[in-house]
């Protein structure tokens, strides 16, 4: 992770405290880089996260896929047939 620094000079262990403080809070996310402004009392954390590949599911023909590579000639041709709606 990426931690960037503004304003006042921290010390490693507050900033140690920030990133577990980020990591728990975002423990469903991956934490690519924080940003820490410091004013006085004042402490504004930022998080930059890291994307997340996807995959993506299609209903055709009353069956979940992601991809049509395992569909026989007859279901290739029934998806290419389907009449596609657009709004």
């Amino acid at each position: 992770m990426k931690v960037n620094v503004i304003g006042e000079k921290l010390s490693q262990e507050e900033i140690n405290a920030y990133m577990a403080y980020g990591r728990e809070k975002y423990s469903n996310k991956i934490i690519k880089e924080m940003t820490v402004k410091a004013d006085d009392d004042f402490v504004d954390l930022k998080f930059e996260f890291a994307d997340v590949p996807f995959h993506r599911i299609r209903r055709i023909t009353g069956y979940l896929v992601g991809t049509l590579d395992r569909f026989n000639n007859g279901k290739r041709a029934e998806e290419q047939e389907r009449v596609k709606h657009t709004c």
